[in-house]
């Protein structure tokens, strides 16, 4: 049996922008035009939204798919559910697939939570007796005991969410397809969900997942492509694809007027690029600049922001001691940062600055150059990690069964 389980051979997907007509005045000389001219104008309406997308994905492998809105990602995901055909090219499947997307989707507000599982499961394919079995790990699973029997149109909408996840993630596919979903709810629950998803995959099921959430897509994936307008950027190991995902809006940026611009900036560890650490380790950012005319006085700033755009360190090459430098047109100029990354769970993202301090001028910008991935082991919440321990002295005793609280 072979190990691919899914292939896009040179996909291709066109299509045409829509005409609004407000009035018979208008559509009528619309009509006649367009018989006259034939397939002119049709021609000139259309566009790629896929072109040249050929990938394999392996049985048991959790793959990615990033880029920006109007990437193609939700085109891509449409062609998996058979919900659309490529214009041209193929794509196999080898295996059957469930399509995680839009959670509650098939939920009946007048139905209780337990009736609503029974439904959303038979709509995801599941028979009866496989929901019967699974109803008491779904129900725990989305935390929803106490609500099983109240209409799902009393539920708030992270509820919903959880309970429609919960029913999802319980069934059996070879090959899942998964959007957004796993940020539902609140923190515990994304946690619970990107659990669940990694149980999934050691189990051997192979994972698609489509998102903006680049720390989920991290976390989750060991290999993703990058789409562009249509077009694939780069396919290969996550820290690479992340790295040109964040080069992409940069690159296209103007720099007409610029002296100076940042050509590229590195993260690596002790064993080299890599993004992904434990709190307290060691970590390295290389930056490379280009003059683009003669300037002095420069240094390069490194800002370091939560995904909440707090600012939780900054630093210079002035403020550690090195003196301001100049550059040439054409001459370049490199430096590397180390940094003991004693910070608590979550995604942090490095800006770097070319900056004179003396007239409080930006040459270049660049945010976010790389973004760096820390795990603490435990649950360790904020910025900073203080490497918490606790010891209980006295422990409480538990309370009598028979005991009444408050009496």
């Amino acid at each position: 049996m072979s190990d691919v389980v899914l292939t896009f051979d040179d996909v291709h997907k066109k299509f045409k922008r829509g005409e609004i007509h407000d009035s018979l005045r208008d559509l009528l000389p619309a009509l006649t035009g367009r018989f006259l001219r034939r397939t002119g104008n049709l021609e000139s309406r259309e566009f790629w939204a896929l072109k040249e997308i050929s990938f394999e994905i392996t049985r048991g492998e959790a793959f990615g798919i990033v880029g920006h809105n109007g990437a193609g990602k939700s085109t891509i995901l449409k062609l998996l559910s058979g919900i659309m055909r490529p214009t041209k090219g193929t794509i196999d499947v080898n295996g059957s697939l469930s399509a995680l997307i839009e959670v509650g989707a098939g939920f009946h507000p007048d139905l209780t939570g337990r009736e609503n599982i029974y439904l959303n499961g038979t709509i995801l394919g599941m028979a009866r007796r496989e929901i019967e079995l699974r109803f008491d790990e779904i129900v725990e699973f989305s935390g929803l005991s106490d609500f099983i029997d109240t209409p799902v149109k009393r539920y708030s909408s992270g509820m919903y969410a959880r309970l429609g996840f919960a029913v999802a993630a319980h069934v059996d596919a070879e090959i899942l397809v998964v959007d957004e979903v796993l940020s539902v709810g609140d923190h515990m629950f994304q946690k619970k969900c990107l659990d669940r998803m990694n149980t999934v995959i050691q189990n051997g099921t192979t994972v698609v997942f489509v998102s903006h959430n680049l720390q989920a897509v991290a976390d989750l994936c060991g290999r993703s492509l990058l789409l562009d307008r249509g077009q694939m950027m780069s396919i290969g190991p996550i820290e690479e694809v992340i790295q040109s995902y964040m080069g992409l809006s940069y690159a296209s940026r103007n720099r007409e007027g610029h002296k100076a611009r940042i050509v590229s900036v590195s993260l690596r560890g002790e064993d080299g690029a890599n993004m992904r650490f434990d709190s307290g380790e060691r970590a390295w950012i290389d930056v490379e600049l280009e003059g683009l005319a003669d300037c002095e006085g420069l240094a390069v700033v490194l800002d370091m922001l939560d995904r909440s755009g707090y600012n939780v360190f900054n630093t210079s090459t002035e403020r550690l001691g090195e003196e301001p430098f100049s550059l040439r047109s054409g001459s370049t100029y490199s430096c590397s940062f180390q940094l003991d990354l004693n910070l608590a769970n979550g995604a942090y993202d490095i800006e770097i600055t070319v900056y004179n301090y003396g007239t409080e001028y930006v040459f270049d910008t660049m945010n976010p150059a790389a973004t760096v991935y820390v795990n603490t082991g435990v649950e360790v919440r904020g910025v900073a990690n203080c490497k918490p321990k606790v010891t209980v002295r006295h422990g409480a005793a538990p309370a009598s069964p028979m005991e009444t609280p408050g009496a």
